[in-house]
């Protein structure tokens, strides 16, 4: 059958469909997902925040989070080729789980109903600034160290 409607049917190979290459990499994601959200989770029971003061816990994830997806992507983007679910399953997952927008955002809307406007925008300002510096110090670095190496 050479007819469009014969494509369809099926021949004895079973066909992958892009649905089925997917759920790997779904299934990574969601399992680094929840390590890197219960580090944070940890981080935020050892070091809490009291109430109105500046969430420090957060604050260091998202720097020290940023540094390492720093790290990361030039390692496997740069020096090695990597299995197709470490950067999903790492970068994604984990360090995604890890770092945290909504817990960020939570925290300024705590701080600005507490009163404190002040810290509310000093968290919101720093933490952007931040975290932009640590990924680009971190690649930066990395791209260094790795450059002598290669010496």
């Amino acid at each position: 059958m050479t007819a469009p409607h014969a494509q369809g049917l099926r021949t004895g190979a079973p066909r992958r469909t892009a649905r089925s290459g997917q759920l790997p990499v779904v299934a990574v994601v969601a399992l680094g997902g929840g390590v890197g959200a219960a580090a944070r989770y940890a981080a935020a029971l050892r070091w809490p925040t009291g109430a109105g003061g500046f969430p420090w816990t957060t604050f260091w994830v998202n720097v020290v989070g940023c540094a390492v997806i720093g790290v990361f992507l030039v390692v496997i983007t740069e020096v090695m080729t990597a299995h197709r679910l470490v950067r999903p399953f790492f970068g994604t997952g984990v360090l995604g789980g890890f770092t945290t927008f909504s817990t960020y955002a939570v925290d300024i809307q705590k701080l600005l109903d507490a009163g404190r406007t002040g810290t509310a925008l000093a968290y919101l300002a720093a933490t952007l600034a931040a975290a932009l510096a640590a990924v680009w110090l971190a690649a930066t670095a990395t791209r260094g160290v790795l450059s002598r190496g290669r010496r």
